[in-house]
């Protein structure tokens, strides 16, 4: 394996990667990740139009996945400030479940992986604080680049 950590330097340090140099092209990273629940609590909240004493869940939960997004370069250290040209948080209900997905745009020196991981998670953890009254039996899984394209390496599950 030839890879070496980027955010590591010679010393051992952690070490914001210097992008100054790189080219600007457009990126694209694709996210998903799921919230599973006892069938009990998904039933209750389907009956209620997934509504619950806070509000909309999915659409609490959108808008938390974009505000996500929009933080992440201040709560994951070595992260860069982006210029985000376009999110999009999708939440699907399926079988005792909601399955997020985050797509993030920019055109920029660096990627929007981490941008969309957080989106998925900031998305998923909302749904938690929105429904733990119900249950605390839900579970946050399988948060998960699934595709980014547009830098060195492009990356499809």
């Amino acid at each position: 394996m030839n890879n070496k950590l980027s955010h590591v330097n010679e010393d051992g340090n952690a070490s914001m990667v210097d992008v100054s140099e790189k080219q600007l092209t457009s990126r694209i990273a694709v996210a998903s990740g799921r919230v599973l629940f006892p069938s009990k609590v998904f039933r209750v909240l389907s009956n209620q139009d997934f509504l619950g004493k806070k509000g909309g869940i999915v659409q609490t939960a959108v808008i938390a996945g974009i505000q996500g997004v929009k933080k992440t370069s201040e709560l994951i250290p070595l992260c860069h400030q982006i210029n985000l040209t376009k999110i999009d948080v999708d939440i699907v209900p399926g079988e005792n479940e909601f399955h997020i997905t985050c797509t993030v745009k920019c055109n920029g020196k660096t990627g929007v992986e981490m941008e969309a991981l957080t989106g998925v998670s900031t998305a998923a953890l909302t749904i938690y604080d929105m429904c733990k009254a119900l249950s605390q039996d839900i579970v946050i899984s399988t948060i998960q680049l699934e595709s980014k394209s547009g830098g060195k390496n492009d990356f499809k599950r």
